[in-house]
Formats: C-alpha cells, sequence, structure tokens
C-alpha cells in the first residue's frame, strides 16, 4: 500500500483537477482525498497525476524500417502487398521482427503509454509473435489482426471467415487495410464476427484524399460512409471528411483515432479535430507506422496542439487534446476490450506523474513535459 501525496490529481473521464491524495493498494485505486494517507507516503510536491497514455493507433512491427522510404507516397509506403513496408515484413526474420517491436514498446514504455492498439500483419503467426515480444514489458498490447485472405476484388468468403474465427481466438479483433484493398461483403463478415466475438473490428478511412474521390466516383459512398455501414467499431485517420461524414460518424458508437504526425509526414492532411470535438466525437491520437514515427505520446501531443490551431485557424482546449490520449476511450462500448482506467477510485492504478512547471496541468504535460520529466509511471496491472 502506498499514497502518492500533494499532487494535482486530473480526475475522472473529464480530467477535473484536484489537490488530493491517491491511495494505492494492490493494485487499485481504494481512496482519493485530501486527508487519505496510508502506507508509504510519496510527496510528489504538486506533480501532475494524469492517467496514463493509449496509443489509440500504431503499426509496431515496422519498427523494423525507421525513416526509410520518406518522402513516397501513402500507397508506395504502405499499401499491400507491394508497399515498402510490406516487402520489408515479408523480408525480415522472427528474432529482427521481435527485437524491433520490443525496442518500440520499451520506448512508449518510458515516455508513459500504458495501452497501444496495434494492426497487426501477419495473420495467426503476426499476433503470436507481438504477444511473445510483450511478455515481459509492463505496457498491454491490443493486437487487432488481419489475414492476406481478405484481400482482392473476389475474396473467397469461405476462407475470409475461417481466417476471421482463427484471429479471434488468440487477437483482441481484426482490422483490414483500407477499403481500397477490400470488398464492402468483407468488411461486412469483419465486423459481423468481431461483434459476435465482443471484439474489435476497425478499418483505415479517409486517409487520403484520393481514396475518398476514388470511393464516391465509383460507389456513390465515401470511405468514412462505407466504415460506418459495414459497422466497424473503430475508424482511423479520417482525414478527409466529405459532405456530411462526420455527422454521420456521430450518430454512432464507432470509436475514431486520428494520426495528425503520420498524415503530415504522408503529406494526406490535417484531420479536423475541431469539428469532431463540436460534433461531440471523442477521438484518440495515435502515432501510426513506427517507421515514420517515435510512438511517443508527448510528442504527437504537442504536434496535435500547434497544428490544428494553425490549420483550422482554431484553438482546441487544452484538455480536450489531453483526453485524446488518456481517457477518451473510456466512456465507449470499445473499452470492455481496452480495459483503460481512469483516475477513480475502484480503478487500476494506471497513471503518469509529471513534474510541474506551469499553473495549467493540461498544458503543463502537453507543452512542458519530456520523457525525462516523467516522474513515475505507475501501471499496477503489471506491478510497476
Amino acid at each position: 500500500m502506498f499514497t502518492i501525496a500533494n499532487g494535482i490529481i486530473l480526475k475522472g473521464e473529464n480530467l477535473v483537477p484536484n489537490r488530493e491524495n491517491i491511495v494505492v493498494d494492490e493494485g487499485k485505486i481504494i481512496e482519493i482525498a485530501k486527508d487519505a494517507r496510508e502506507g508509504k507516503i510519496i510527496d510528489v510536491d504538486g506533480a501532475v497525476v494524469c492517467p496514463s497514455f493509449i496509443n489509440g493507433h500504431i503499426h509496431i512491427g515496422d519498427s523494423i524500417i525507421k525513416d526509410e522510404g520518406y518522402g513516397l507516397s501513402l500507397s508506395e509506403m504502405v499499401k499491400p502487398p507491394n508497399g515498402v513496408k510490406h516487402v520489408a515484413l515479408a523480408n525480415a526474420s522472427d528474432d529482427e521482427l521481435v527485437e524491433a517491436v520490443r525496442c518500440s514498446m520499451w520506448d512508449m514504455v518510458n515516455s508513459g503509454t500504458t495501452h497501444f492498439i496495434d494492426y497487426r500483419e501477419g495473420g495467426v503467426k503476426g499476433v503470436k509473435l507481438l504477444k511473445e515480444a510483450s511478455k515481459d514489458i509492463p505496457i498491454k498490447p491490443i493486437i487487432l489482426g488481419r489475414d492476406d485472405s481478405f484481400y482482392g476484388e473476389d475474396p473467397d468468403l469461405t476462407k475470409v471467415k475461417i481466417a476471421i474465427r482463427k484471429l479471434l481466438k488468440i487477437a483482441d479483433g481484426i482490422a483490414p487495410s483500407g477499403f481500397g484493398e477490400i470488398t464492402m461483403d468483407v468488411a461486412e463478415i469483419i465486423s459481423e464476427e468481431c461483434e459476435k466475438a465482443g471484439k474489435i473490428s476497425s478499418i483505415h478511412v479517409a486517409e487520403s484524399e484520393s481514396n475518398q474521390i476514388e470511393s464516391l466516383n465509383k460507389y456513390g459512398l465515401s470511405e468514412i460512409e462505407k466504415g460506418v455501414k459495414a459497422n466497424f467499431s473503430q475508424l482511423v485517420h479520417l482525414t478527409n471528411p466529405k459532405n456530411d461524414d462526420l455527422d454521420f460518424v456521430s450518430k454512432t458508437a464507432a470509436n475514431v483515432v486520428a494520426c495528425p504526425r503520420a498524415n503530415a509526414t504522408l503529406n494526406v492532411g490535417v484531420a479536423p479535430l475541431n469539428d469532431m470535438v463540436n460534433l461531440g466525437l471523442k477521438p484518440l491520437l495515435g502515432t501510426d507506422n513506427v517507421m515514420l514515427n517515435s510512438p511517443n505520446m508527448l510528442r504527437e501531443l504537442e504536434f496535435t496542439s500547434k497544428v490544428m490551431s494553425v490549420y483550422h485557424r482554431d484553438y482546441i482546449d487544452a484538455v480536450e487534446i489531453l483526453k485524446m490520449a488518456t481517457t477518451n476511450i473510456c466512456g465507449f462500448k470499445i473499452n470492455d476490450v481496452i480495459q483503460k482506467s481512469v483516475i477513480m477510485e475502484d480503478n487500476f492504478a494506471e497513471f503518469n506523474i509529471f513534474n510541474s512547471f506551469s499553473k495549467n496541468p493540461y498544458l503543463n504535460i502537453i507543452n512542458r513535459v519530456e520523457t525525462k520529466n516523467i516522474l513515475y509511471t505507475i501501471n499496477k496491472r503489471f506491478n510497476v
């Protein structure tokens, strides 16, 4: 049992600041109160206590090719099966892949991340490799698998179903690349099978303008509309929405994830997070491909704050930005799979304690904090 004393606690899903103490016993928060003091006392002297980070979207497998292919187009970099990434993955040994992935997981741990949602290539074998690689690292991977049988204009739907069911026995969900590679039949089977299994179905949508235009011209539907109609539980990117796309998403229970640094690197646009927040959506942030970016959520937060204000000529409240890396997942059914805690009594103790440099606790984290300013990452689910 221990007490985090004299901290500025960002409490609950809305990150409400309170000057209170937190008592932790056997991995759970048992009390939050000004006068609470039990067990070992850790006086943090005004430091900011914030829920740990979740990286909402990452491709950790391409850690093996950091910064290769810079300046190439989105398709040249990541479109299966011949993108730079997929060729590299096909040619990498298991040992090379595991070592690179482990390094990226430790990068996340050291920068305050306790959960990440990975789009896992390589079918069942790829899922097993990531599970093996993460065994002794204090981080929770949420693994969304995929299989080559999903792709093509005339897939064998029986094989698709068999592949999905095999994956769902060991993975946390299914995540094909995008609608440029799969049919609506495959998309609907994925979401139906994931729904039955109580797991996550996710897909990239509207990452590039050209993808959106092609989808509208060919099907009369945007990629975002297709993602909603297919009933995916999580949509990633939404960088280039068209017409009423965002309003359409806001009327569903779908979780959304934006990846501003990756979108900037690939020169595909800036996700309209301002509009999403105004519509009541609760986006997460993800660092996306490790070959493009470090998986550091502190860097993602600062970039997001600044690019939104300059691109959309409007500010997003700093607390809303911080929620995108911490608590926005918690109000959705999808969190039954992810199991990410907020700072409340009876929850798991999963939080970061940051040096304080500013009177604004949110901008302190977004603008000021670096990895070296993390005093503690408490992740008692893993005895850290």
